[in-house]
């Protein structure tokens, strides 16, 4: 039994090489997409109001560099441009100055822009699709919250043992659904920062449609001391996420690494971190699914299940050998 479940895991495992790579189909239709880094204060005692309007004047900024680019033809003019998550934490719809530094950067490039935000009534981490001259438009929620970072399980008994629940004094609401952004050609799914890392929430958005995918993230509390391996870990679940949809994706990060990838995995273009940088590709949009999407998660569920009922095995085996050993001493 324990030879049997290995040959089979090892076979699922090498079943792996044998379907045909994925190849891009003739008159794949394409388009030029543009991330923004516009890197927030290196500082961690600057007050919330001022740190969250310096990060959205920082990123509207490059955005309009990028604009001037454009205008001056020393840039393609993207047909979409999408921002990092938190590159506004204050609600636009409550802070005429955060709306107007928003929309004028949506005029300047006169593109659609995904605005990484917070929303209020309830509180969300969404990200909003701005339209040149009709403003804040479709919104993406975030599904898969951080727990003790956006909401705080069993906050009534924590509280009575700590104070630190009082940092995140109210939970964020959780999105319910994938949403595809239409954009011309483009139908965008969006998942915002570690949702990358599970499969479900990834593939939902290119089963709903999505030919172009986004990672809207904010990497600035884990590199504050210069550490890289929490943004490094989450491009490299990115390129996986491209390869596993045969999807382009886009990382856009408020500190870097930012980056645009082809749906091979390979990195046409990405940033260094702590600086403030504009990426354009042209990238396919890839409409068809690929196998790992139809086939979900059953091979990973086949291969636990069949290593643990290995290990049973192995145990019972090793248990019955020891109860037969005394009786043979005898």
């Amino acid at each position: 039994m324990p030879a049997l479940a290995f040959a089979a895991v090892v076979g699922l495992v090498l079943a792996g090489a044998l379907p045909p790579v994925d190849q891009q189909v003739p008159g794949t239709p394409t388009a030029t997409v543009a991330a923004v880094q516009g890197n927030v204060p290196h500082a961690r005692n600057l007050p919330d109001l001022l740190r969250a309007t310096t990060v959205t004047a920082n990123h509207a900024a490059a955005t309009e560099r990028l604009a001037a680019r454009v205008r001056a033809g020393a840039a393609p003019a993207p047909a979409l441009v999408i921002w990092p998550e938190n590159s506004t934490d204050l609600d636009p719809r409550l802070y005429p100055q955060v709306y107007a530094t928003i929309s004028a950067a949506v005029s300047a490039i006169h593109r659609p822009i995904l605005v990484g935000t917070v929303l209020q009534d309830p509180l969300r981490n969404a990200g909003q699709l701005w339209l040149p001259g009709s403003g804040p438009g479709a919104i993406y929620v975030k599904r898969q919250l951080v727990p003790f970072g956006e909401v705080i399980p069993f906050r009534g008994l924590l509280a009575h043992i700590t104070s630190l629940v009082a940092l995140q004094p109210v939970n964020f609401t959780p999105g319910h659904r994938a949403v595809v952004f239409r954009i011309g050609k483009i139908r965008l799914g969006d998942v915002i920062c570690y949702e990358v890392g599970f499969d479900n929430l990834v593939s939902s958005e290119v089963r709903a449609g999505a030919n172009l995918l986004a990672v809207q993230t904010n990497d600035a509390t884990f590199e504050m001391d210069g550490q890289r391996g929490e943004t490094l870990q989450q491009l490299a679940m990115a390129r996986i996420r491209a390869v596993e949809s045969d999807r382009a994706v886009v990382v856009a990060s408020t500190t870097g690494v930012s980056a645009i990838i082809a749906p091979d995995g390979r990195l046409l273009a990405h940033t260094s971190t702590w600086r403030r940088a504009e990426l354009e590709a042209r990238i396919p949009l890839v409409s068809q699914r690929t196998l790992a999407d139809r086939v979900g998660s059953w091979p990973e569920a086949a291969i636990v299940t069949l290593t643990l009922a290995a290990l049973a095995w192995a145990a019972a085996a090793a248990f019955r050998r020891r109860r037969r050993e005394p009786d043979r001493q005898r």
